[in-house]
């Protein structure tokens, strides 16, 4: 016998123990793996509701400055309904005034970018409106829909109102109706 050195017990067998750590590990993989598939799916929805924003402030800026161009016909470019989705285009022949309703109303459908046959590039379901705020003031909408439901857009907006809800979703009372508005003013030049 050997003086000096410390005593060793016997090895304990373990049986077990290391795979239950190994399915509680797992588990909490699991876990966090939901949480980033739960993360990116919201990141999308968030990153396409950015690019239609962006898309539908095109269409409002490119509206007011056909409205500013053309400032003596400004009264001509109020809509009566909604310009866009659910609405026939206007022709585009005669006046100024005509040729760019139909040019932003195809606009807001999309002409802008094409897939095949269908016109792909612009806001889902985008409508346009321009009402007239009397003293040469008018209001440019964009209306479009979203992606989940938000908050209503001020009741002052009539713009594609009611036109966005669906009874077998979530889009109820206007919550996934998005709109984006501008002022033109027309000043009166002596």
């Amino acid at each position: 016998m050997v003086t000096g050195l410390p005593h060793v017990p016997p090895r304990r067998a373990q049986r077990g123990a290391t795979l239950i750590e190994v399915l509680v590990t797992l588990l909490i993989v699991a876990f966090g793996l939901f949480g980033l598939v739960g993360l990116h799916a919201r990141m999308q929805t968030t990153e396409m509701e950015a690019y239609q924003r962006s898309q539908a402030l095109t269409l409002l800026d490119d509206m007011a400055s056909r409205i500013t161009t053309n400032r003596r016909a400004a009264l001509s470019y109020v809509t009566g309904s909604p310009l866009g989705a659910g609405a026939a285009c206007p022709s585009a022949t005669g006046t100024r005034q005509q040729i760019d309703a139909a040019e932003w109303c195809n606009a807001l459908l999309g002409a802008g970018e094409t897939s095949g046959t269908s016109k792909v590039g612009a806001v889902i379901g985008g409508r346009g409106c321009v009402e007239s705020l009397g003293n040469d003031e008018y209001l440019v909408t964009v209306a479009w829909q979203g992606l989940v439901p938000l908050a209503a857009p001020s009741a002052g907006v009539a713009c594609g109102k009611n036109q966005y809800d669906d009874a077998n979703t979530r889009c109820k009372n206007d919550l996934c109706r998005r709109t984006v508005t501008t002022l033109v003013r027309i000043g009166k030049l002596s």
